[in-house]
């Protein structure tokens, strides 16, 4: 492992939490029968982190990043799929910082439309999050401000971690547990955590394979960047921090189809009325569309990361 990958130590994930737990939920783990969803498995414990401040895990990685950084009088900056801006935009505001966030044009309306109403300086352009990445490089050339990495600081998968810290108190007997990746913040600090105690498995989108592509390659290397969850989940590559930590403790990783994650958040919608974006129910397509088998007696759980979607509408109610 590299240092930066060994920095990611359980004792530095502690610390994270006791500085980011006044800003955080601790979000909730229900327990429900695999066969409710016509799986022949037994209970599945889903985390909810789509309870979480912004709608998704990545305020964990944001507040870490505001509380164990010195942030400049220019402010932080955030290029973004959509998620880590949601959650940049709500620690800033949170904190009163000053930040700017760019998206790129795939971002969805949910997305953008809650990094404005948390007062932040929005400047959307790009096609992808590479093209919105480019752009806050620029403006930090040109401002000074702290640049916050949606995947790849230090501090942003300490944040991660606690997530893994946090789900280790709540469901101790977990042999597996599956996490969508999409540059690998989450899952390295989750696998960080874990060491090796259990079995981590990464989702992506077909259309989008960082992770898979990379364990192949044994190094990050550039991959498709569409799908379905193409704001949340493609940034081209994985984070060249995230990926040592990824060899050592993830297990493998499962790909699933659109149609797959759109089949995942309408059964969880149906089932136990969990509203989650396509991000977020990636993980739970694995299971749902049969991509990943459990063993007998296997105790599974799943990461259920985003819920910043338009996808129920309840407007006309």
């Amino acid at each position: 492992m590299t240092a930066a990958a060994d920095s990611i130590s359980r004792a530095r994930i502690e610390a994270a939490e006791r500085l980011i737990r006044p800003h955080t939920r601790r979000t909730p783990v229900v327990e429900i029968d695999g066969r409710d969803f016509g799986l022949d498995t037994g209970p599945l414990t889903l985390k909810l982190e789509l309870l979480q401040h912004s709608g998704s895990f990545k305020a964990r990685g944001a507040f870490a990043n505001l509380t164990l950084r010195e942030v400049p009088k220019a402010g932080v900056v955030a290029a973004s799929g959509g998620n880590h801006g949601v959650a940049v935009a709500y620690a800033a505001m949170t904190l009163k910082v000053p930040a700017k966030i760019f998206v790129p044009s795939i971002a969805s309306p949910s997305k953008i439309e809650r990094i404005r109403g948390y007062g932040t300086d929005l400047v959307v352009g790009g096609e992808r999050y590479a093209d919105a990445l480019a752009a806050s490089e620029r403006w930090v050339a040109q401002s000074g401000a702290l640049a916050i990495h949606a995947f790849d600081d230090i501090e942003t998968m300490l944040g991660s971690g606690t997530l893994g810290r946090e789900l280790q108190a709540q469901a101790p007997a977990l042999d597996t547990l599956l996490v969508a990746v999409g540059g690998g913040g989450q899952i390295g600090g989750i696998a960080a955590w874990y060491a090796g105690s259990i079995k981590i498995v990464g989702v992506e989108p077909e259309a989008s394979p960082t992770l898979f592509n990379a364990l192949e390659a044994g190094r990050p290397i550039d991959a498709p960047d569409g799908g379905i969850a193409a704001d949340s989940l493609a940034p081209r590559r994985v984070g060249e921090r995230t990926f040592p930590i990824a060899q050592r403790y993830v297990s493998g990783v499962t790909l699933v189809s659109d149609d797959a994650i759109r089949d995942a958040q309408q059964a969880l919608w149906r089932v136990a009325r969990i509203v989650a974006e396509p991000g977020g129910a990636a993980a739970f397509a694995a299971l749902h569309s049969g991509r990943y088998r459990p063993q007998p007696d296997e105790r599974v759980g799943v990461v259920i990361c985003g819920a910043n979607t338009s996808a129920v509408d309840f407007s006309a109610h």
